[in-house]
């Protein structure tokens, strides 16, 4: 009987990821024929049906559900493996697979690509943005190798540095009754209509811890999926949001209709920082990253 082959298993892992034979057979970089015929070959092997065949539909069974998910934990052991390998020979180089927030990626990402490329030639990162939750589920499973997100989270596993620490902004119509101040204090926001980005991302939370305690209310009938919505909206004067400096800053900080202004003293900021898995075989290459991006992000 033939050896149970890994690249079988990260064919299965692949149909189990996109329920499309013809999707798991171009991300596998095979024809649609070969992964069939070898994911065949794999239930003939293990002598039990693990895929669900319909005209319009592709599903797991029961146990090609259980397989998969120590199919994954193989195909991703394997992966570390070769990543060892190659830390110990070159640790700078390869691919990084690096997830940023959204509310963190298109503002952070100028500053400090360029440089990057220049400080790290050998590298080649992969960019993803996810919110926070999935962020870390991606992290636990071995999708991605390190986040870029605001911290603190759960460390359960994880290993964490602080990149920087990220002032709040406000953002106002530029007609608004505090644009023509230097600066403003968390208590003139008292009563104002504040916009929010929907649930699930983290700086709307932080949005409300700071707001909370002064009587700004949020405006119930709408939540931004983005920062850009959320400055449309300003600039229509529907009402004010806070941003993260960053993300005032260039053609950002440029936009028609809206006035940024930055808070008095005590500012409040959010804290950013990488996180990894702990066993990861890229630590080093991870701390050249972060270091980098704590000497330039701001």
């Amino acid at each position: 009987m033939a050896d149970l082959k890994l690249k079988d298993l990260r064919y299965l892992v692949a149909l189990a990821d996109t329920r499309h034979f013809g999707r798991a057979a171009e991300r596998s970089f095979v024809s649609q024929p070969t992964l069939s015929a070898q994911l065949k070959k794999l239930e003939d092997y293990l002598g039990v049906q693990l895929i669900e065949r319909a005209p319009k539909r592709v599903s797991l069974t029961v146990a090609g559900e259980e397989i998969v998910e120590r199919a994954r934990r193989i195909v991703e052991a394997s992966q570390e493996i070769v990543e060892l390998a190659k830390g110990h020979t070159d640790p700078l180089s390869g691919r990084l697979k690096l997830a940023l927030l959204p509310t963190i990626g298109p503002y952070l990402l100028p500053n400090v690509a360029g440089k990057l490329r220049k400080q790290l030639p050998r590298l080649e990162l992969m960019l993803y943005e996810y919110q926070t939750d999935v962020m870390l589920e991606k992290l636990h499973s071995g999708e991605i190798d390190v986040g870029i997100l605001a911290l603190p989270v759960p460390l359960d596993g994880l290993e964490s540095y602080v990149l920087y620490r990220e002032p709040f902004t406000v953002a106002m119509p530029a007609n608004h009754r505090l644009a023509g101040r230097s600066n403003i204090k968390v208590a003139d926001l008292h009563d104002e209509t504040l916009l929010l980005l929907e649930d699930g991302h983290c700086l709307r939370d932080q949005a409300l811890e700071i707001c909370s305690s002064i009587g700004a209310h949020e405006k119930q009938d709408f939540r931004a999926t983005s920062l850009e919505t959320l400055r449309q909206m300003v600039a229509a004067g529907v009402g004010i949001t806070l941003l993260p400096e960053l993300a005032g800053r260039g053609a950002y900080g440029a936009a028609r209709g809206v006035t940024i202004k930055p808070f008095a003293k005590p500012v409040p900021t959010r804290t950013i920082g990488a996180i990894w898995r702990k066993s990861s075989a890229r630590r080093a290459v991870i701390l050249a990253l972060a270091k980098h991006i704590e000497a330039h992000a701001l």
